[in-house]
């Protein structure tokens, strides 16, 4: 890119910034969050019935309203910096487009699939599971893998587009 190129780029402003910013913490503490659960549920699968479900009822006292916690700002965030970056017709739009439909994703997975199985499940007991309860808990569990995944990818995808390029001494971007 010719020097005259390079001082008419817009570059990213306080706002691009702030929000790029609070878009991969909150992505990558949500994204985090669920790898931690996966891989923690992961865990459950050998245990029998009263077990998981005694299991399942201490993670639904707090879980959920964490995982609300994380990612209602990480969809603010990712849709701030969507915005501001297609304003300055910036090229990691379709990055920061994509990552805010992959938390959306996410979103609707908790809300259609999750959500609903977890306030079920707290209406069990201990002492008498459900007779079908391995196949609830699969059920959850492949929602929150496709979730978990979602957010991995938002948060990769969000990370991409707030890395700067660096120049090579030539001028152009690496």
């Amino acid at each position: 890119m010719s020097p005259a190129a390079t001082s008419t780029r817009r570059v990213p402003g306080r706002f691009e910034t702030s929000s790029g910013y609070a878009a991969v913490l909150s992505s990558g503490l949500f994204a985090g969050f669920l790898v931690t659960v996966a891989v923690f549920e992961s865990s459950l699968r050998g245990l029998g019935a009263s077990v998981y479900t005694q299991v399942r009822l201490i993670e639904l006292d707090r879980l959920g309203g964490l995982a609300a916690l994380l990612l209602v700002p990480a969809i603010a965030a990712a849709a701030a910096l969507t915005v501001s970056v297609t304003r300055r017709r910036g090229s990691g739009r379709w990055l920061a487009l994509m990552a805010l439909l992959l938390l959306l994703t996410a979103l609707v997975i908790s809300a259609a699939i999750s959500v609903p199985i977890n306030t079920a499940q707290q209406g069990w007991s201990v002492l008498a599971p459900p007779g079908d309860w391995s196949a609830v808990r699969d059920r959850w569990q492949a929602a929150h893998v496709a979730r978990t995944t979602s957010a991995v990818l938002a948060f990769v995808l969000l990370a991409a587009v707030t890395t700067p390029r660096r120049r090579n001494p030539e001028g152009t971007q690496s």
